[in-house]
């Protein structure tokens, strides 16, 4: 069974979802491919996780380095996971590109080079907006391509991070 809860941020209504125990879903309201790890079955409830997300997202939106991650599940291709471990490795306030993200995967996988689009489905993909911070991923002329949530919301987390350029 999966669950879900709502959060009031200040770019607006953020759906939570988790499986119980882990969060496995944080999205903008009306984002791309929002909800879409989301079982059609699940209820609307207070967990202790989501509770840990708030604290997380309060913190966060004070613009504070949050002082710990909660606790997060996820599912797909490895190739999707491979990325999305490499965004979560991105330090607050910094932004990387999309040809650094393929240049680490492919050197992850001991080939020559990779797609920087295949790179961008995977990062627009990611299921746990802002705590997996792809919008700290960037065109390599530093503009601010691509984001799920709307490339306006982007520039406000990067701008709360204080991230450099913006």
């Amino acid at each position: 069974m999966q669950y879900t809860d709502k959060y009031r941020s200040p770019l607006g209504e953020i759906t939570l979802a988790s499986d119980g125990d882990h969060l496995t879903g944080l999205w903008f309201d009306g984002q791309k491919y929002f909800a879409a790890t989301l079982s059609a079955e699940h209820q609307e409830r207070e967990l202790p996780i989501f509770e840990q997300a708030k604290e997380w997202l309060d913190s966060y939106f004070m613009g504070k380095i949050p002082s710990f991650t909660p606790p997060i599940h996820l599912e797909d291709t490895p190739f999707r996971l491979a990325v999305w471990d490499l965004l979560s490795k991105i330090p607050y306030g910094e932004v990387v590109t999309y040809k650094e993200l393929a240049g680490e995967i492919a050197r992850q996988k001991g080939i020559p080079s990779m797609s920087t689009q295949a790179i961008g489905g995977a990062v627009g993909h990611n299921p746990i907006s802002i705590i997996i911070p792809c919008h700290r991923v960037v065109g390599s002329d530093g503009s601010l391509t691509g984001y799920a949530g709307g490339v306006d919301k982007k520039r406000s987390l990067l701008t709360i991070e204080q991230a450099k350029g913006f």
